[in-house]
């Protein structure tokens, strides 16, 4: 890594349209890794299943599944701030809910997987939408910064997020969502007040080829296509994370509060790496440097896997945290100049679709692995294959990994 002779990150800060749009993303974020905690410990704590853990990231990426591509029209179609707020606050009520039934004490897994769906469906509208947004908030020539600070408002969350999680469990089930109900209304009210210095028209009318133009967009750019599909295979098979409960119950010998820990620790790792990265943006050879971030996620998740020791598995997981950063870091930037900005918003759900949602089918497949074999082979196994599709996609999209400069 090296420096860019461009303004320092400092002047993102002092941007104010950036500011708003990075406080409401954090917010959003932070309820939705409360969330990853709260629900997979409680559907554990009832089921006693690894096949209910995974069916939950089933539960949750069907709605991703069939709205996605409306998402991404609708993105392109209407007002962007006023789709991610309205979607907050669909999650926001959800969470309620589920705050309303942990506190009564009727709450069913049934329940708690509509709840699930809920946040499936939300999050499929937000996410392209406010992925859309982000090259309208930052100053020309200083997207792959922005994207580096916005992933590290993520990282922030995903390590306050759980943690405060799994204390927030710990004292009674329904804390955790009531927390989550309050973050959300307060990232739909920021978003009221997010001023788009570059806000787009729609163009095309609602037209079924218009629906799933993203979908040709990423299917003829083939750098486009091989960044997505990288991604998609490599958290697929990835997905160790969703068997984080069964990790800190019965093999680390843990409570909620370790599985706070266990959460936390990749986004640390991640904050750390998105510190550099913002400082020192990557200036060359970024597409073979997101092959070898990939490598390192697959191997930090084999030493995570055959882990007995909570120590060992912190750093592996800090150090799969930031690894990913950088690859998610390249993604985004390159997927983000690559796409014209009127159709930001499909490419966006088709990037959502492969890349975010493979997190809830990387979830399902997780859990089927570990309900037939074993938690242990399952996230071996699936570190081995992330390995294995990095050095397949290097062979087969040679453009890609010899891709020089994002800006």
């Amino acid at each position: 890594m090296s420096s860019t002779p461009s303004a320092g990150p400092g002047i993102l800060f002092a941007h104010r349209p950036f500011r708003v749009f990075l406080w409401a993303r954090g917010c959003s974020e932070f309820s939705y890794q409360i969330a990853a905690v709260a629900v997979g410990w409680q559907i554990y704590a009832l089921t006693n299943s690894a096949f209910y853990l995974g069916l939950a990231g089933l539960v949750e990426f069907i709605p991703t599944l069939v709205l996605i591509f409306v998402a991404g029209h609708v993105a392109d179609r209407y007002d962007r701030r006023r789709v991610v707020q309205l979607c907050q606050i669909a999650a926001g009520l959800t969470a309620a809910f589920l705050a309303w039934g942990s506190f009564g004490g009727w709450l069913n897994v049934g329940e708690i997987f509509a709840a699930v769906a809920v946040f499936g469906a939300a999050t499929a509208f937000e996410s392209p939408a406010a992925a859309a947004l982000l090259p309208g908030v930052v100053p020309e020539g200083m997207l792959q910064r922005g994207t580096a600070l916005t992933t590290g408002a993520f990282q922030i969350a995903m390590i306050s997020g759980p943690a405060l999680g799994g204390l927030a469990y710990a004292v009674a089930p329904a804390v955790p969502y009531a927390v989550m109900a309050v973050f959300w209304l307060l990232a739909a009210l920021m978003n009221a007040a997010l001023r788009l210095q570059r806000p787009v028209d729609a163009q095309e009318p609602p037209t079924f080829a218009a629906l799933f133009a993203g979908v040709g967009f990423v299917r003829r750019n083939r750098a486009v296509f091989g960044t997505i599909s990288l991604d998609l295979f490599a958290v697929l098979l990835g997905g160790a994370t969703t068997l984080l409960p069964i990790y800190a119950r019965d093999i680390l010998h843990t409570g909620p509060w370790g599985l706070g820990l266990l959460r936390s620790a990749p986004a640390v790792g991640a904050l750390l790496m998105t510190a550099a990265l913002a400082r020192h943006p990557l200036a060359r050879r970024v597409g073979l440097r997101m092959f070898q971030a990939v490598i390192v996620f697959g191997l930090a998740t084999v030493v995570f896997a055959l882990s007995h020791l909570i120590w060992l598995s912190l750093l592996a997981l800090a150090i799969l945290g930031a690894a990913d950063t950088v690859s998610m870091v390249i993604r985004i930037s390159l997927v983000q100049l690559a796409t014209p900005e009127r159709m930001r918003g499909r490419v966006g759900a088709v990037n959502y679709l492969f890349v975010n949602a493979s997190n809830e089918l990387g979830g399902f497949e997780s859990g089927m692995t570990a309900a037939l074999f074993g938690a242990m082979p399952a996230a071996v196994l699936g570190g081995l294959g992330t390995i294995a599709v990095a050095l397949l996609w290097m062979k087969l999209f040679p453009t890609l990994r010899d891709f020089e400069r994002l800006e």
